[in-house]
């Protein structure tokens, strides 16, 4: 079965491109959502495991509260309040939040830079 994931926008996409396998559909809302928006995205998840991952402010629980009743059956993964959402929450977080909802097999292993010994 196919995964997919909404967030809020472009940088949170991003942020979590960074640590989850291609595998993943990563899907925006890009602000505030309409019925056309809406439909568009039901074509992208189709049958696919969903999972909301928005911001935990104003917007993003007002977007969650819409998606929610769109997609019923969709696992919620939430950041937590203080952090600049989903993009300003920092990795080691975002990795226990996916784990915690069952998606520990397509977390990616962090690229580590090579070294630099100076020669």
């Amino acid at each position: 079965m196919s995964i997919s994931i909404i967030v809020e926008g472009k940088n949170d996409r991003s942020k979590l491109r960074r640590l989850l396998d291609e595998e993943i559909q990563i899907y925006c809302t890009f602000g505030t959502l309409n019925n056309e928006k809406l439909e568009s995205l039901r074509k992208k998840v189709k049958d696919d495991e969903l999972f909301l991952f928005l911001d935990n402010d104003p917007s993003g629980k007002r977007i969650r509260g819409v998606l929610r009743d769109a997609f019923p059956d969709a696992v919620q993964i939430y950041t937590r309040r203080g952090y600049a959402g989903v993009e300003g929450t920092p990795d080691e977080y975002l990795i226990a939040q996916l784990e915690k909802a069952g998606l520990e097999e397509y977390i990616a292993s962090p690229s580590t830079p090579a070294s630099y010994d100076g020669f």
